[in-house]
Formats: C-alpha cells, sequence, structure tokens
C-alpha cells in the first residue's frame, strides 16, 4: 500500500519524536558533573578479535562505574555472528554506548552502530551496504539476508530509529519514499545519515561530540591490550586458525609416515595447544570438545598400529578428531547449542575442511618434493640391487606355498596368521574378514606376502 504525501510526512515526524525521545533518555547529563568515560577502537574486520575487544570494554568500564562508552569505528564489515554477538553486548550494556564512526560502518559495522544509544559521523564517513555476502563477495540466499533485515530492522526499533532505513541497507528491494529507491542497497553519508535521523550529528571530533551530549566535565580511560589478549585475538582469528589445523593435519601425515617421537608430531601437539588454547580461554571450546579431538587421533593411531586394516575405529576417529575441531569454534555452555548460530557453525565447518585438504594435501606434495631434492637423496638409498647380479628381494619359499591349504591361526582382518604344513606364516584375507581357525588355501603371493582365502 502506498501512503499519501500527508501520511508519510506524519510518519517521518512520528520516527523522528521516537527518536529525539530515545536520546534525549541518554543525553540526560548535566554539565556541571564530571562524568568518567571508557573508550575503546574497532579499526579492522568484524570477527572473534573485535567481539574479544568489545566484551573486555564493556566489562572494564562496569567494573569501572564508568558513566559512558565511546566506541570509535572505522570497518568494512566481517562476520555476522560476531557483528550480532556485539550487537546484543552494546544493546544489554548497563551504560550507554556513543559510536564515533571514523570514515566507514559498512555491513556488520552498520548493525554495531545501530545497536549504540547515540552514533556521531566525522566528515566523509558512511554507514550502511549491510548486505550479507559470501567469500566472494556475492550476496548468499535470502534466508540469510532475510535474518539480517530482521536484526538491522529490530536493532533501529529498539533505539528509536527508522526500521525501513535500516532494513534499505540490507534489502534492495526495500523503498523508502525520498531516501532508497528500488534496486539499490542503502548507504549513507554523514549529512544524509543527520538528516533522515540515523545520526545525531555531524562532528570533527570526539570533544565535539561530547560537548554536543550535555558532557563539559569528563575524563576518559582508554583501553588497552595486554601483550597476552593481542596474541589471544590473533589467534582466534578464523585465518590463523585454518593455519593451526594445516599444520595439525600436516604433522599427524607426516608422522604416521615414519611412526615415532619426532618433529612433525611435536608440530602437530604444538599447533593443536595453540588452536584449542585460545578457544578454551575464550569461552568457545569446552573440556569435552578438546577431549572428543584427542580422543579421535587416539583412535585413527589404534587403528593404523594396532588393529590391521581401517574400520569403525578409524572411521570414528576421524569423525571425533573433525567434530572437536569443529565444534570448539562454536559457542555453547556445555551440550547445550540452541539456538545455535548457523553461519558461525558454517563457517567453522568450511576452515576445517578446507583447512584439512590443504594440510594433507600440502603434506602429500611436500613428501613427495623433499624425497626429489639433492638433501634427501643422499639420505635415502638410490642404488639399484639387480637380480642378475644375485640379489633377492625376498625368500623364494612363500612362492612354493601357492595352492597349498592350511588354517587361519588368528582372525584376518585383513591380515593375521596362519599355519601351512605345521609352519607359521604372516597372511592377508583377500576376500575380507577370516575367522580364526577357519581351513584357507593360499591364492597368490604378491610384495611379500602370502593372499589367502577361504578353502
Amino acid at each position: 500500500m502506498k501512503l499519501s504525501r500527508p501520511n508519510r510526512l506524519l510518519l517521518l515526524f512520528l520516527f523522528s519524536l521516537i527518536s529525539i525521545a530515545a536520546q534525549d533518555s541518554v543525553k540526560s547529563f548535566d554539565p556541571k558533573t564530571k562524568y568518567e568515560i571508557y573508550y575503546f577502537e574497532i579499526r579492522d574486520e568484524i570477527g572473534p578479535p573485535s567481539w574479544r575487544k568489545t566484551q573486555m570494554a564493556i566489562d572494564e568500564a562496569i567494573a569501572r562505574n564508568a558513566d559512558l562508552i565511546v566506541l570509535r569505528l572505522n570497518t568494512y564489515g566481517g562476520l555476522v555472528d560476531a557483528a550480532d554477538s556485539i550487537r546484543s553486548k552494546i544493546l544489554n550494556s548497563p551504560i550507554p554506548v556513543f559510536v564515533v564512526i571514523e570514515n566507514n560502518a559498512a555491513s556488520a559495522g552498520a548493525l554495531i552502530s545501530l545497536a549504540c544509544d547515540s552514533i556521531f559521523m566525522l566528515p566523509g564517513s558512511t554507514i550502511g551496504a549491510a548486505t550479507v555476502v559470501n567469500q566472494e563477495g556475492q550476496a548468499v540466499p535470502d534466508k540469510y539476508q532475510s535474518y539480517m533485515r530482521k536484526k538491522m530492522r529490530a536493532t533501529a526499533e529498539q533505539n528509536g530509529r527508522n526500521p525501513d532505513i535500516a532494513e534499505a541497507m540490507v534489502d534492495p528491494d526495500k523503498v523508502v519514499e525520498g531516501i532508497s529507491p528500488e534496486g539499490k542497497v542503502l548507504t549513507l553519508t554523514s549529512l544524509e545519515a543527520v538528516k533522515v535521523g540515523i545520526c545525531d550529528k555531524q562532528v570533527e571530533s570526539l570533544s565535539e561530540a561530547l560537548e554536543y551530549s550535555g558532557l563539559s566535565l569528563f575524563n576518559i580511560t582508554k583501553q588497552r591490550i595486554s601483550t597476552l589478549d593481542k596474541v589471544i585475538g590473533f589467534l582466534i582469528n578464523p585465518a590463523v586458525s585454518g593455519i593451526l589445523i594445516i599444520l595439525i593435519f600436516g604433522g599427524i601425515y607426516f608422522e604416521l609416515q615414519s611412526p615415532g617421537i619426532g618433529f612433525p608430531i611435536l608440530a602437530a601437539i604444538i599447533a593443536a595447544s595453540l588452536y584449542f588454547a585460545p578457544l578454551y580461554l575464550e569461552g568457545l571450546a569446552e573440556n569435552w570438545e578438546i577431549l572428543v579431538f584427542v580422543f579421535g587421533v587416539l583412535l585413527i593411531a589404534l587403528e593404523i598400529f594396532v588393529i590391521p586394516g581401517f574400520g569403525i575405529a578409524g572411521i570414528t576417529g576421524i569423525i571425533l578428531l573433525f567434530g572437536g575441531l569443529i565444534l570448539s569454534m562454536v559457542n555453547n555452555i556445555g551440550f547445550n547449542f540452541e539456538p545455535i548460530n548457523t553461519e558461525a557453525l558454517s563457517t567453522s565447518i568450511l576452515v576445517v575442511l578446507v583447512s584439512a585438504v590443504f594440510g594433507i594435501g600440502g603434506s602429500i606434495a611436500l613428501a613427495m618434493r623433499l624425497l626429489k631434492t639433492n638433501m634427501f637423496s643422499r639420505i635415502a638409498l638410490n642404488a639399484v640391487q639387480k637380480k642378475s647380479e644375485g640379489f633377492v628381494g625376498t625368500s623364494q619359499l612363500e612362492q612354493k606355498l601357492i595352492g597349498k591349504t592350511g588354517t587361519a591361526l588368528t582372525v584376518l582382518r585383513p591380515s593375521g596368521k596362519v599355519t601351512i604344513d605345521n609352519e607359521n606364516y604372516d597372511a592377508t584375507s583377500a576376500v575380507g574378514f577370516i575367522e580364526k581357525d577357519t581351513p584357507v588355501i593360499v591364492e597368490k603371493y604378491e610384495a611379500a606376502q602370502l593372499f589367502v582365502r577361504p578353502c
């Protein structure tokens, strides 16, 4: 239904009143009172590190009994799940939060900005373009856009801003008369944002924003990030987590090629520690998720070194290994996954699977390349021992056993032992499992191994 011009003006007037009322409830500062202000910045992609920084900032501001939190924001966007966590933290903050946008508040940055009690923008800044895109910059299916639209709308409504404008920042089909035409995602300059009531004021500096809000006397405490916090923030970045997973799989692969405690397994252990430790400290990885990963590795080792063949233990180990890595990146408390963040889970699955492929594939390629280098050719045995010169690779006795019958001394699954002519031999089943004491016949002899089948 298309509204008439008087009705549109009335609607805009009502939104203006709501916005003014919401802002007045925050801007109740006495110019004669000195206030404590806590200040922090987000100047990079929205993700786990910025979510960690926001958590620390608001918690420290509460501990310091601050009267106001100021966020200086400059971002092109990032992960929706991290942005939604930051949004919720800001909306639930008992202390008012102001944002000063410097240059960009795009995509996830727009959602975070709308969650703040007051928005100020420096000249030349923009806000909007919140369409959800994939890693190639292409818009994802509508179910993700629908989620973002509602998040933007609900956030704007909660702080008394025009929800239609917020929705138009996501949906190119959303028409806001005189503001957003059909077919274009809305992005606003600082002056445009002021005009439509999204931004409180265009300011030249933080001091001007505080003065506009009635804060004349104040003390500012800036967030200080310790070296440990910087390291944790760096390690929980999905890109860094991916590199660590590559090292985990690469270390396991090389260790399986030469069993024993060596550099590859040590590298895998260090990488796993650097992967899980920061996630555990951040409350993402639970104890049981780490144990699932460890148990998965143990099952794979058991299948390879103890149980002949590759069966249930190996498959279960692979599932547990991947499950531990994936679930450790998803926020949950205990075994409770409701409500689960599908985007966070999808990101975690993608990071682990891609990293595993690169880790295993890269290790195979590296192993083949190393064997061709001069350094490794000196270590590897390259001499050829010819049969014509009298060299024989294996005993010829087993060749004479072809066609003879015997008994399975152990279970063959598929490898085990058989008894032929009162002598015990290592053998492999040619047709799957063979139970103990089953009569068998030697079918062939290949690669220094007897192959048998039930009689």
